[in-house]
């Protein structure tokens, strides 16, 4: 009896912290020592995501390109940028390969794709913070209003994609 209640008290712990589809997830900062931003090493607030839709990719190095399909056909759409934006969290925690490699790849990105955001995740703050899936690929989209629409670890399937496009035209 006495193991349940640990166990249950537990796992309402892990939910408090964890994302929730229709809730603004908990704020944050990644700053110093546990990352920031790629493009001037400042930190990086959760708190700016908002005022348009935003679509997230936190990624561990090594699953980069599970969800390539699913970035080649979000390119072809071509949102407003006034209204939509894209941020992309590398969890370099989750992964064997240098940060000094996997930085040099992520300033070539951020030059390469402006209007991006991208931060560096040293210790895989998200994870601890919001209940992401650690060493995976996921996918997170908000509205303007900074509530969580959807979320998804692993492969995007072809419903999961619809499902995106859907929503961020339905938020625009």
């Amino acid at each position: 009896m006495l193991l349940n209640k640990i166990f249950l008290s537990l796992l309402l712990a892990l939910n408090l912290s964890a994302i929730t589809i229709g809730q603004t997830p908990k704020n944050i900062t990644i700053e110093g020592e546990n990352g920031g931003l790629v493009q001037g090493e400042a930190p990086w607030n959760s708190s700016t995501i908002k005022d348009k839709v935003y679509i997230m990719f936190y990624v561990d190095p090594d699953e980069k390109d599970t969800n390539e399909h699913f970035s080649k056909i979000l390119k072809t759409k071509k949102y407003d940028a006034k209204n939509y934006g894209s941020i992309a969290v590398v969890n370099l925690a989750a992964t064997w390969k240098p940060n000094f490699v996997i930085e040099s790849i992520l300033n070539e990105k951020q030059k390469e794709f402006p209007n991006t955001i991208y931060i560096k995740d040293k210790k895989s703050v998200l994870v601890d913070e919001w209940g992401i899936a650690d060493n995976a690929s996921n996918i997170l989209l908000f509205s303007k209003d900074s509530k969580l629409l959807f979320y998804k670890s692993g492969k995007m399937s072809d419903d999961d994609m619809e499902k995106v496009f859907s929503l961020i035209e339905s938020n625009l």
